[in-house]
């Protein structure tokens, strides 16, 4: 240790010498070796090490050399404390990275968790979200003797940085994303992960663990590989190109880490330039990409950290190649513990895809309805009479046949099958579609910023769901809540194809279409007296879930948003109050309290807290509903993101502090959207704030 200057560094070695020879080091004295680091000197043991099989096995042994190299450890238990905390039970504490062509998401300890390849709804690479072994299916970077770990994404991106601590003041930073920005005039969105491993402090020893599986955790891949990379021979071969030594990540062998370690994991393409440079170049225009979509968002003066975060997660919801947008980008995670309530998420509802659409547009980026309406253009014209079934594929597959993956490939989030893929929701009727079709594209119509407005022809095509509406109004179907064997008239879908005739006539008078503007505005004028007869109970002095119906579901607080009624109107106000009675459970929604297919829900369903909270807001009380939302906020993840549902907390749990567990798909667009819709509603104006900013400072 002579020619070692860092005294850190010294200890560093000398702990590693310690593990392979103990004996020996028991008898040393030093005046670099303190009584702590003596004591830290294990006794001996069975030779053991990282497997891909497992934790740790008997092996091989080497011993420490510089710049890097292997640390095979003998009688090591170093990365235990890892790895308990990385296979724990997992939870929803993970956070997205994407760039609208494909996503992974991250759990709090860097561990990629879930990703599909090539694209959103492809077969899952990295799975072990669902499955509760946590051997196979995921991508991680280890660090020895761990004690703690910190994450957030860099200001205003997409890009992830997670932090790992060890336990005597060494650190790690593992940055991820996906590449995104322009270039060429268009957008470079390959499908590919950046992982980036720097010293954060000391010299942390590492191991770096990737485990692909493929057909939904069947199988493992095989695999080749050659100086600087690995190839994984999945049904698209995948390449692992990096600049560490290829033999500590095939045999997930620990090291030392005394440089950058960079990583590329997309398309088996070589790399025709220095790796260094190509990720230092995509990291730079991709944080340049996210900063400048940001500063185009119009945002008010409060929540602007929590709207920003929502909109990027909806942004990364958007398979852009086709302008289709998925409700989540994961499938089965269960809407409460053992529920069965497990559902496919990554295909693109045209309702969930209206409310995407509408909060981005409220934020003034309008790109994404742009891509989203040649999205649902082809759909149109390929449907000879205007019918829309619910949901399609990515890429506008109408048969996304519904199939259960076996228990022993996946056996679900922390064991709680079944493991769905596919929906057969695609092939209900819901007749909501309609109106959130035309809904999503009327603002085409009416903003003039928009390069390619819109014109006689998309409201030709937008007049045949106009006459799906008519027809379909007073007919029964699934509803907005999908129940698989009962069938009414709902009220939220009757109301939808009123909107659709509604917006159609305003549509028509915008262009100067006077005929087709009285031949809309009549057709919307019969639905809405009959709704309002069969859909309102007098008694009750409320609006009811189905016609002629004597309870209430959660989206009936929508009907001031689509104009259907006012929020001063009695009979909403009155339907207020029932829902209030009937759905809210200390601060938070259930959607319905009915029995349904799998019995009784039994967690808050997030987005109807927000059109509470809304709701609140349209009938003047503010106060209210800010609180509220500040409580909602609480809610949300280490990184800002919320799920679908959340537990119900008794009153024992909420006098302990405790916060409602997130349950079911993440990131749900559903949740994100509410967050933006809220926020912009309870904030203050920029002029409040700027000529208001200096009251409450104290003077020096």
């Amino acid at each position: 240790h002579e020619g070692q200057k860092d005294r850190q560094q010294k200890q560093t070695i000398f702990r590693l010498f310690a593990r392979r020879f103990p004996s020996f080091c028991r008898s040393l004295s030093s005046p670099f070796i303190s009584a702590s680091i003596m004591s830290e000197v294990p006794s001996p043991s069975p030779h053991r090490h990282f497997t891909r099989g497992g934790s740790f096995s008997a092996s091989r042994i080497a011993i420490w050399t510089p710049a890097g190299t292997a640390v095979r450890t003998e009688g090591d238990d170093s990365f235990a404390d890892f790895e308990n905390a990385v296979n724990a039970p997992a939870t929803l504490d993970i956070a997205p990275i994407g760039n609208c062509k494909v996503a992974c998401l991250v759990n709090k300890y860097g561990r990629i968790v879930w990703g599909c390849f090539p694209r959103f709804d492809g077969d899952p690479i990295f799975s072990s979200l669902l499955s509760s072994e946590n051997r196979q299916g995921f991508f991680d970077v280890g660090i020895s003797d761990y004690s703690h770990s910190t994450q957030q994404y860099r200001r205003n991106t997409a890009i992830l940085e997670t932090i790992l601590y060890d336990k005597h003041g060494c650190a790690v930073k593992i940055t991820d994303f996906m590449p995104r920005f322009h270039n060429h005039d268009r957008v470079f969105r390959p499908i590919q992960l950046v992982r980036k491993i720097d010293i954060e402090k000391g010299t942390p020893q590492v191991v770096i663990r990737i485990r692909p599986t493929m057909e939904y955790g069947s199988k493992k891949p095989k695999y080749t590989y050659g100086s600087n990379h690995i190839r994984f021979l999945c049904k698209d071969t995948l390449r692992l190109t990096t600049d560490a030594p290829i033999g500590y990540i095939l045999d997930e062998i620990p090291f030392l880490l005394e440089r950058p370690v960079h990583i590329l994991f997309g398309p088996d393409e070589s790399l025709h330039e220095p790796l260094s440079e190509v990720v230092r170049r995509f990291t730079d225009r991709t944080e340049d990409y996210w900063h400048n979509w940001c500063r185009s968002l119009s945002i008010m003066p409060e929540y602007q950290d929590e709207v920003i975060r929502a909109a990027i997660t909806l942004k990364l919801t958007s398979y852009e190649e086709t302008g289709a947008i998925v409700a989540a980008l994961t499938t089965s995670l269960p809407e409460h513990a053992d529920s069965g309530r497990n559902w496919d998420y990554r295909f693109c509802w045209l309702r969930d895809a209206y409310f995407v659409v509408q909060a981005l547009n409220r934020l003034g980026t309008t790109e994404t309805m742009q891509r989203y309406l040649e999205f649902i253009t082809n759909l149109v014209v390929s449907s000879h009479d205007g019918y829309l079934q619910p949901l399609f594929g990515i890429s506008r597959e109408k048969v996304i046949e519904e199939a259960i993956i076996p228990a022993e490939n996946l056996d679900g989030y922390r064991g709680m099958g079944p493991v769905r893929v596919g929906n057969a929701a695609y092939t209900q009727v819901q007749n909501d579609s309609y109106g959130s079709v035309v809904l999503a594209s009327t603002q085409m119509f009416f903003d003039h910023r928009l390069e390619s407005p819109g014109d006689d022809l998309l409201f030709e095509r937008l007049e045949k769901l106009g006459n799906q509406a008519v027809e379909r109004w007073n007919q029964s179907d699934a509803g907005l809540w999908e129940l698989r064997t009962k069938a009414h008239v709902h009220t939220y879908s009757a109301v939808m194809c009123w909107a659709a005739c509604d917006r159609l006539s305003k549509i028509a008078c915008r262009i100067g279409k006077p005929e087709r503007h009285e031949y809309w505005r009549e057709q919307a004028d019969i639905m809405h007296k009959e709704i309002s007869a069969r859909s309102f109970n007098t008694e009750l002095n409320t609006f009811t879930d189905v016609f002629d119906g004597d309870d209430v579901d959660s989206c009936l607080l929508l009907l001031p948003q689509f104009g259907f009624v006012g929020y001063d109107d009695p009979r909403f106000q009155g339907t207020l109050a029932m829902v209030e009675k009937a759905l809210k459970a200390g601060d938070y929604l259930y959607r319905y309290r009915k029995q349904d297919d799998f019995g009784k829900p039994v967690t808050s369903f997030n987005v109807c807290t927000f059109w509470y909270i809304e709701a609140l807001i349209g009938v003047g009380r503010t106060d209210e509903a800010r609180s509220l939302f500040e409580r909602m906020l609480q809610c949300r993840n280490h990184v800002g993101i919320l799920s679908e549902d959340m537990t119900i907390l008794t009153e024992e749990e909420k006098k302990e502090g405790k916060l409602p567990e997130l349950w079911g798909n993440v990131p749900q667009t559903y949740s994100m959207v509410g967050i933006i819709m809220c926020a912009l509603r309870l904030s203050k104006t920029w002029e409040d704030v700027m000529l208001n900013c200096d009251i409450g400072c104290k003077k020096p």
